[in-house]
């Protein structure tokens, strides 16, 4: 069965898919996106994503491409025609189509919106988890606003290169005073020598991931005490456990970061914990 894309209101062929040439996010990286894990059938902190959706939108001052309510149904039907039961949908939304031009196009100019959705390799993600993954740190080379989930992601992109030509799996951003920022796609967390969970305030500094909302949570139920506070480099290399969180991988264990290991080298327990709570925690909505 060929994939099937959504794309400003019809239902077409992934290999048929196609955007305008002057869509301002082709044009200006103008838009935003949410990427939302499905498993075993239901759609994962639905909610929580659509909610940043719009926060994004808004501080972005696009407007929403449909309602909330028929969003909900075309990602479902999306869903539904790709046979997804297990793997993720992605939602972009852009400023719409206009003569190229910096400025904003004309009041009334309608959003544009594609909705994908595939399959993901479980056994891989399950690997991941058994081995932990490699890191490299890198220096934050953003926009000060990576709190949107734009997609503008270019830095993000060449910092994911720069860490598989090292032989890593992430890039984790450095500020300019040695702290600890977040990875080029996910939220960054140690545990510390207390055993306290420890990540960066979500400020402007860091995009305030979802998984990582909902692993507060999750700490909250297994007694886990949370810390939001800055680290450094220096303390990240010397804690207990380091991993990562994102919604389509939920927790990785980093065994190594700048080729220097990470406690004894092999996934922590705290990261299993969590793992293995999260999905009792987290929304669960029906495709």
């Amino acid at each position: 069965m060929p994939r099937i894309a959504y794309v400003n209101g019809r239902y077409v062929k992934h290999s048929d898919a196609t955007v305008h040439i002057e869509d301002r996010g082709y044009q200006f990286a103008d838009g935003v996106y949410e990427v939302c894990e499905v498993r075993h059938g239901v759609i994962v902190d639905m909610t929580r994503h659509l909610d940043r959706l719009n926060r994004s939108l808004g501080e972005l001052r696009i407007a929403w491409p449909m309602t909330r309510s028929a969003l909900v149904l075309v990602i479902r039907e999306t869903l539904r025609r790709n046979h997804v039961r297990n793997g993720l949908f992605y939602l972009q939304v852009t400023r719409g189509v206009a003569r190229r031009d910096h400025v904003f196009p004309p009041a009334g100019t309608p959003s544009s919106i594609v909705v994908t959705a595939k399959s993901t390799d479980q056994s891989a993600i399950a690997k991941k988890n058994a081995n932990g993954i490699k890191a490299i740190t890198v220096r934050d080379n953003r926009w000060d606003r990576v709190d949107i989930k734009s997609v503008g992601l270019l830095p993000n992109a060449m910092a994911r290169q720069q860490a598989k030509e090292a032989g890593a799996q992430e890039a984790i951003y450095i500020d300019h005073h040695g702290m600890v920022k977040e990875g080029a796609a996910t939220n960054v967390w140690i545990v510390d020598n207390e055993g306290n969970l420890v990540t960066r305030p979500a400020e402007h500094g860091i995009l305030r991931g979802i998984t990582r909302t909902t692993l507060m949570d999750v700490a909250a139920k297994l007694g886990v005490t949370i810390v939001e506070r800055y680290f450094s480099v220096e303390e990240m290399m010397q804690a207990r456990e380091v991993f990562i969180t994102a919604a389509t991988s939920i927790c990785f264990p980093v065994v190594s970061i700048d080729g220097e290991t990470i406690a004894n080298g092999h996934p922590g327990s705290m990261s299993q914990k969590i793992r293995e709570a999260f999905f009792d925690v987290a929304e669960k909505t029906a495709i």
